[in-house]
């Protein structure tokens, strides 16, 4: 920042304190290309904001003005020099959502202190929407005023030219132009004039002096009530279990049901439509920043993203036939380059043990107790014919055994019905560590089998680390 910067904002501030400036300090640097500095003095804190997009600022200043007149948790605008590109606001202090999440949410325990900030932010959200954009000046509106076909159409091949082709994820052009024409037709039938606050995400919320406050809406515009819920409740690295995030879903439908009246159904069929938009929207901005900005920590945010395309794509059932789109989002959940990406952080390793009865049940050295442990013994044992005696269930010979002379394929469908669940609960709980065992009399044949046909069937269904061991054959 230039001195003469520097300068101007000094002399805005000791305007405003009356008082003389003690500190200067930058900020770090957000995904945004504004720069912040708080100045201090002996009583007094703000922000300075240094921008050279003179259209955003006077969006951002004209809205914060705005939703103070009505009432909301907003900074408060201290003073301007958009000529200097430059303004002055209230100092809402360090914590947002985001970093107050990441402090609290540990061991895939989502606390209620947690629950009961967000569910006061989904009954402010409709009040935002509704009430607070019945007069707003959309006229300052940066740089549509509409999230119409164009901003949709940008947003998608964002995500198209930032993620798909950096990522190197094939795909048919036309076809998928086609799907995009499709999807962002159907998202306009929803009734679009609400104020959109276009980035509601952890990370645009602050927490100070008690209470939520709001940051960032100058992006803002007419547009869908889905799309706001979409950003909150299916931001990435937030990571809120997906329980939860149905429980919020409802929360903001009961608070918006005390503004407007509305079919819910209709909003529900609209509101998927928009989640998978937010997501494509902020993988272009993963790919953009990430890929070829080479800012590394914008890339650890693909896992959450593809897990959240994963679970859509596993229960939703979307009212329009986009069969290109629908193949890529599939490529990108299944694609094992972007499952490398974040270096396995937070994985589940789940521990497969193959083990004879007559040493004992292993033990659980991660801490955590439990597990399970199944009982192969119900199964025709190999070991019992001479041919078969020396062999193992590695071996083909065995594997043909169990496959043509015994239902064991049956016995695990049985074993993946009943541990699948907890795999996926772990998973969206950030749990660390399972042990999964399968005990036999020696430990050699249907134990072994068993724990080699369940470590392939995690590899291939769950995103987790398998560490697979048959401990009497280690043994020997």
């Amino acid at each position: 920042m230039v001195s003469n910067t520097k300068t101007l904002m000094t002399k805005m501030f000791e305007k405003w304190s009356g008082e003389p400036t003690l500190s200067f300090d930058p900020l770090p640097q957000s995904g945004s290309y504004r720069e912040y500095f708080r100045l201090k003095s002996k009583e007094k804190s703000a922000l300075g904001v240094l921008n050279p997009d003179r259209k955003e600022n006077i969006a951002f200043i004209s809205f914060s003005k705005h939703f103070r007149k009505k009432g909301f948790d907003v900074p408060e605008i201290y003073d301007d020099n958009l000529d200097a590109s430059i303004y002055l606001i209230q100092d809402l202090g360090d914590t947002t959502l985001y970093s107050f999440l990441s402090q609290v949410f540990k061991n895939g325990i989502f606390p209620k202190n947690l629950i009961d900030i967000y569910k006061q932010v989904v009954a402010i959200l409709p009040r935002f929407q509704v009430l607070a954009g019945r007069d707003l000046d959309y006229s300052v509106c940066y740089p549509r005023s509409r999230f119409d076909k164009r901003s949709m159409m940008w947003d998608l091949n964002y995500f198209k030219y930032y993620f798909l082709k950096l990522a190197r994820v094939s795909f048919d052009e036309q076809e998928l132009e086609d799907d995009f024409q499709k999807f962002s037709d159907f998202l306009l039938t929803a009734n679009c004039n609400y104020f959109l606050y276009r980035d509601f995400q952890s990370r645009n919320i602050m927490l100070f002096d008690g209470k939520p406050y709001f940051i960032d809406y100058q992006g803002g515009r007419k547009g869908a009530l889905q799309y706001d819920l979409a950003s909150l409740l299916y931001d990435a690295k937030a990571d809120i279990p997906q329980h939860i995030r149905e429980d919020l879903l409802y929360e903001y439908m009961k608070n918006l049901r005390m503004i407007i009246d509305f079919d819910e159904k209709e909003f529900l069929g609209y509101f998927w439509g928009y989640v998978l938009i937010r997501i494509m929207q902020a993988m272009g901005s993963y790919g953009f920043r990430g890929f070829y900005e080479k800012k590394e920590h914008f890339l650890k945010s693909i896992p959450y993203a593809t897990a959240n395309l994963d679970w859509i794509l596993s229960h939703i059932q979307l009212p329009v036939n986009l069969p290109m789109l629908t193949g890529v989002l599939k490529s990108l959940v299944d694609s094992p380059k972007l499952k490398a990406i974040g270096g396995g952080q937070n994985r589940l390793k789940v521990i497969v043990n193959s083990f004879a009865y007559k040493r004992g049940i292993p033990s659980d050295y991660s801490g955590n107790g439990g597990g399970f442990v199944f009982d192969c013994r119900g199964i025709l044992n190999p070991g019992r014919y001479e041919k078969y005696k020396n062999l193992t269930g590695n071996d083909a010979p065995v594997i043909d055994f169990f496959k043509t002379e015994t239902n064991i394929d049956e016995f695990l469908e049985n074993v993946y019905r009943v541990v699948d669940p907890s795999i996926e609960n772990y998973i969206s709980r950030k749990f660390t560590d399972l042990i999964v065992n399968f005990g036999c009399t020696g430990g050699q044949h249907r134990s072994v089998y068993c724990a080699n046909a369940f470590a392939n069937h995690l590899k291939s269904k769950f995103n987790t680390e398998v560490v697979l061991r048959h401990l009497a054959l280690e043994n020997e």
